[in-house]
Order: structure tokens, then sequence, then C-alpha cells
């Protein structure tokens, strides 16, 4: 395995990636949840990543305190990322998890800084924070105080119900700066959930992720992602998981289309192959000409999810649309708690 070249890209700057082979513990556990898997364990020199300047997302800033997911999504773009480490990019990315063990305290080095400008920060767009090895190694309280003690304003996404452990952390970081949370819901069909997201909570769960957040007066929205050709995209598919996503009382709804890149798109393709043969030749034929469905195709989607949301009474996301909860007098013991306000 090559451990000099962690970063997010194979040409990571030398100040961002990363880690000596002497930094590098492996370990399995024989624990029902995780056997199967290993975890390597590294001690990380930054855990702060730039984007690329030619990156299509909306923020500059990622923190990503794992690589590898057991979430094990067939279609996941981070796929690529592990081919950077000699790893195998199919059951390898699902079952090999490099875990960045000095994340927190990382993180709160690198925002004392005096270089450091205070500058958004996503978590979870390139694996999930809250996958299933974050209940054993516990390094996102740590992140979320270190953000919330500079009062940096960060964004997390994820698919995971772990996140309402640390739902006192995004109350009180909320209060002091601007916190969004989505979560990632594309459909609510359970076959489909079953085969082609087979590591993650169902799509239920997920939404009760939703509910529970927003009755603690925080906002979350959901990303709906991705609606798959063919297998998801049915009206009466999207109809029932816009319906599913405005019933948990989501903020709001933004579609995205699934999209195949290089290393995702070999095991997708080999998923596709077993479960649905059928569909191999529509498939070649739709991203003939790339990663993305053609134009055409996600403007229909997105033109009909945005016309659901409205009949449901939800909107599409909007960049800065993240909200504050302000600071509150302590309830006095056996009060009832009073619903949060939103700025």
């Amino acid at each position: 395995m090559r451990w000099d070249n962690l970063g997010d890209t194979p040409a990571a700057p030398a100040d961002i990636a990363l880690f000596g082979t002497d930094a590098v513990t492996t370990r399995t556990f024989d624990t029902p949840e995780f056997r199967g898997i290993t975890f390597h364990e590294v001690r990380a020199r930054s855990i702060l990543n730039r984007v690329p300047g030619a990156s299509r997302m909306p923020f500059e800033w990622t923190v990503n305190p794992y690589r590898g997911c057991t979430h094990a999504c067939v279609y996941c773009f981070a796929r690529k990322t592990h081919s950077y480490l000699d790893l195998d990019t199919g059951l390898g990315f699902d079952s090999q998890i490099v875990v960045k063990i000095n994340a927190p305290e990382v993180l709160a080095r690198q925002l004392g800084s005096a270089r450091w400008q205070g500058a958004h920060i996503a978590m979870g767009t390139n694996v999930d924070c809250y996958q299933r090895a974050e209940g054993r190694y516990g390094l996102m309280p740590g992140i979320l105080t270190a953000l919330r003690d500079r009062a940096n304003p960060f964004s997390i996404l994820t698919k995971g119900t772990l996140i309402l452990r640390d739902l006192e952390l995004l109350i009180q970081a909320a209060r002091v700066t601007e916190v969004g949370i989505s979560v990632s819901v594309g459909f609510t069909d359970r076959e489909l959930w079953r085969t082609i997201e087979p590591g993650t909570p169902s799509p239920q769960r997920r939404l009760d992720v939703v509910r529970t957040l927003g009755e603690h007066g925080i906002d979350c929205g959901v990303l709906m992602a991705p609606v798959v050709p063919f297998l998801g995209d049915r009206p009466e598919q999207l109809r029932e998981t816009v319906r599913a996503i405005a019933e948990a009382g989501a903020s709001s709804v933004t579609p995205l289309v699934l999209h195949l890149r290089p290393g995702a798109r070999e095991w997708f393709t080999q998923w596709l192959r077993r479960h649905h043969p059928g569909l191999v030749g529509r498939y070649e034929r739709m991203y003939g000409d790339g990663a993305y469905a053609p134009t055409w195709y996600q403007r229909r989607i997105t033109r009909q999810v945005h016309e659901l949301a409205a009949e449901f009474g939800i909107g599409p996301a909007q960049r800065g649309a993240a909200r504050r909860i302000p600071a509150r007098e302590e309830p006095s013991p056996g009060a009832v708690p009073e619903q949060l306000t939103l700025l």
C-alpha cells in the first residue's frame, strides 16, 4: 500500500498529504458489525483538504476523517480514491477503511493557526463521516467541538443515523455559527436500497434523522441522490420519495442524478450485470459520453422533483441557507423545552 499520497487527489500538495509508513497501525475486530473489515489507523499531519479549483463543488475546504466506506454504496464516486493507495476500488473500498485517528486534535490546531481565515468546511462529501466505523472510533465529537469552539461554519452530508449521537454538539455549534445538515435519500424503494446501498441505514431511518433534527430546531435538507435511471426514476417512485421527504419535515430537497466516474463505473456495471442485465445496454447508451447522464435527462428529473416538492410544500436547497440557532437561557429543572427559534 502507498501511504505517502493520502490527499483527496493523486497530486495533493506536500503539505496536505500526509503520513509515513511508520504512522500506520492495521487492526481487525472480531465483532459482527466489523467482521471482514480491516482498519488502517493513521496519524495525519493535516486534516483540512483544499478542493481543486476545477471542482464542481460549491465549497473550498473539506475534512474527511475516513477513507473507504462500509456503506458499500455500489455507485460511490469516491471509490477511485482508493486506487491512489494501491487499494481495490470494489470490495477493498468497502472493507479497507483508513482512519485518521488524530483528526480532532489536528483540526483544532489548524483552526487555531493565524493562517486560517475561518472558511466554510464541508464534511461527508467524499465518504460518510458517520459510517459504521465512527461508532468505534468516535472522531466526530472532537471535530465538532473544535469547529464549535472556533465558531467555524460547516456542513455535513450523511446517510448515517449516528449523527443523532452528536445532536447536542450540533445545537451548540448552531448557536455560534452557520451549520448546514443534509441527509442523502435518493429513493424509498426497499429492494433497490438493499442491493445498491447494502451497508447503509434504511431510507426510512434516514428520514427519521431529518425529522428528529427538525424537532430539535436544526434545519435539515435532503439530497435526493442518486436518482437511479430506469430503477428509481418512474413518476410514482419520485412522488413517493418526495412525499416521504416532505412528511419528515425536510427544509429542502435537491435531486441529483446518478453519475458514474471511473472506479465507480466499473463496480456499478458489475452490479448491474448481476441484478439487472437487461439494463446494461441502456446504461451504456445513457453514459456513453462520460460520467454524467445527458443534460436533457437531468433537467427532466430536476423539473419533476421540484414540481413535486412545490406540491408537498418544500423547495430546492439554496446555497447559504444554513440556519443559526441563537443562544438562549437554560430552562429550569422540569420545564418543558420550547421549540428553538430559527433566524
